[in-house]
């Protein structure tokens, strides 16, 4: 046997506005959620389905002392669909309207650039000057490298990436000094802890001059020192 199948949201708004319409009287929740079951509509979604026809402007509510009261009549919900009937056909007209502007535009587009010997040869053209544009700008960038300006503004940000290295380097030593004096019998424990951290024997201050600038591939190397200290 099959199971039945439960009403869906619309099919219950219309159930609950049949009690208003039928009885045109006003009602406590409480009321519409004994009143629902009736109508199939199960006590537990009452609320929800009459809070959905207030927010569509299909019941209205109001609070009169402390109780807040629900009605509907089917003069106000012929005025409601009425003046949404009203939006609609007026959102409408917008839109034709809008179509017909955007088709004139369309067709005013189109002059002039009908296909031809002449438009098919001067988009050849364009695309030829593209591409070269591109061709061009590329070697631009190859030799961008031999700019006096971008060589310079590079050799600035070595020696700022040069003394904050040998800074940090100076920091590490500090800190194995202090650990030397403080934990003088971890000593093997604390070597070991270097040589996980990187920090050999031959770790010592960088020279600035290993880094000069005097071919494309050392200004390649200065530029990955910089990116690596960033």
């Amino acid at each position: 046997m099959s199971k039945k199948r439960g009403l869906s949201l619309e099919e219950k708004r219309e159930k609950m506005l049949q009690i208003f319409y039928e009885s045109q009287d006003f009602f406590l929740l409480k009321e519409l959620e004994k009143m629902g079951p009736k109508r199939g509509v199960i006590s537990q979604s009452v609320k929800d389905v009459i809070q959905s026809l207030v927010d569509d402007d299909l019941v209205a509510k109001d609070k009169i002392g402390i109780s807040i009261y629900f009605w509907s009549l089917p003069s106000c919900a012929g005025n409601q669909l009425r003046s949404i009937r009203q939006k609609l056909e007026s959102d409408l007209q917008g839109s034709n309207k809008r179509l017909a502007e955007l088709v004139d535009q369309c067709e005013a587009l189109k002059k002039g650039r009908e296909e031809s010997e002449e438009r098919t040869e001067a988009l050849t053209q364009l695309k030829d000057i593209e591409k070269k544009l591109i061709e061009l700008k590329n070697e631009m960038v190859q030799f961008a490298d031999n700019d006096p300006a971008t060589l310079e503004a590079i050799r600035k940000a070595i020696e700022v990436a040069h003394q904050s290295a040998n800074r940090w380097t100076d920091n590490i030593f500090t800190l194995k000094q202090w650990c030397s004096n403080n934990f003088p019998q971890a000593k093997e424990q604390l070597e070991h802890l270097y040589t996980e951290a990187g920090i050999t024997e031959d770790f010592d201050y960088i020279e600035l001059s290993s880094f000069a600038l005097s071919s494309s591939h050392e200004a390649d190397t200065a530029r990955q020192l910089v990116e690596d200290e960033a």
